[in-house]
């Protein structure tokens, strides 16, 4: 396997070296260094110091030279939860941190690739733009921060660009393929809200409003701690108490931005709350929960089912519709039966 090794500090190199070969070969790269040797196989391998402006802006340079090579990983303490967003919205395909797991995960892309003689791809323009100005809203709100509407709208706008222009399945597939944790959820529920609009036949100015909410709908996550995002069991009292935050720390990081209306607002807020009261944070009932919440709603429990997770396989999506099918009492009935359409054939 060849490993690009991008890298701010010489004496990584060597360590990197010591552990990975002569079963890997290492290419290293000092980041900001224009000196790269391109090669279309293997992975990209980022030990670099992410709290930095002036790093990610080389790391962003360098990347962009090996853009054709697919799997991205970052080197990241899980417990830095800014790093490791920051690595998600640079186009990190998986986040390693101990040795242990380093070697392991080479071994198994090495496998992988050479069992389905994989063919390294470019990231489609339109998601690899769409991530980085997600990446740019989690890492406002993540340091309390102002958030730029422009990057909602930015993220929002190619969303619309691609489902459009290569469909829902497209979209979808290339999600999990380049992306992974909340950044895939996230790109998930945006473009199927973006195809279930597009699918009820939806004017531009309400496909972009839906397609803007689904892009906001979790940000309030870019405050709760990693161990709870993706832990594989139950969630205990206190954990699922933190969990359900996020929809008011989202709320709360939006309510002042000029150009966020109360419509948009209320989606964010809301988007967990189910016709029979028993959702969160606010226990709402039907009557007080608008349209464009029961089809953010919707298309969030959706994408949830079918995204891949580090301890399981992304589910079928027949499989994930029947179970929304089954939410009786909780969603939209009228809305549920349009959305056949959205999750088994678009």
């Amino acid at each position: 396997m060849h490993v690009h090794f991008l890298t701010d500090e010489p004496n990584k190199i060597a360590k990197m070296r010591a552990l990975l070969e002569p079963q890997h070969c290492v290419d290293p790269t000092i980041v900001g260094s224009n000196d790269i040797r391109v090669r279309h196989n293997g992975v990209v391998m980022v030990d670099a110091d992410l709290r930095k402006p002036e790093r990610i802006e080389q790391i962003r340079t360098n990347l962009l030279a090996l853009r054709e090579v697919r799997e991205k990983l970052f080197v990241v303490e899980r417990s830095m939860h800014a790093m490791v967003v920051q690595a998600q919205a640079l186009g990190a395909t998986g986040i390693v941190s101990r040795a242990k797991e380093i070697v392991s995960t080479i071994d198994r892309l090495e496998i992988t690739m050479r069992t389905e003689r994989h063919e390294a791809a470019e990231e489609p323009a339109e998601l690899a733009k769409s991530a980085l100005a997600l990446g740019s809203i989690f890492t406002a709100v993540l340091n309390d921060m102002p958030i730029k509407l422009t990057d909602a709208e930015a993220a929002t706008h190619q969303v619309i660009s691609g489902v459009t222009q290569n469909g829902l399945t497209a979209w979808l597939d290339d999600v999990r393929r380049y992306h992974e944790g909340t950044f895939q959820h996230c790109l998930l529920v945006s473009g199927v809200a973006i195809g279930f609009a597009l699918q009820l036949g939806f004017p531009e100015v309400d496909v972009k409003r839906l397609g803007m909410a689904a892009t906001l709908h979790d940000i309030g996550k870019a405050r709760i701690p990693l161990a709870i995002l993706d832990k594989p069991g139950k969630l205990d009292a206190a954990e699922q108490a933190a969990m359900q935050a996020h929809p008011v720390i989202g709320y709360e990081a939006l309510k002042t931005t000029a150009g966020v209306g109360p419509e948009m607002l209320d989606a964010i807020r809301h988007h967990h709350e189910y016709l029979d009261g028993t959702g969160y944070p606010d226990g709402l009932k039907a009557g007080r929960i608008a349209d464009i919440v029961r089809l953010l709603t919707i298309s969030d429990i959706f994408a949830a089912l079918i995204e891949a997770r580090p301890y399981r396989p992304p589910m079928p999506r027949p499989e994930a519709y029947k179970i929304v099918c089954g939410m009786d009492g909780k969603l939209e009935p009228a809305l549920v039966r349009a959305f056949q359409h959205v999750a088994l054939t678009a």
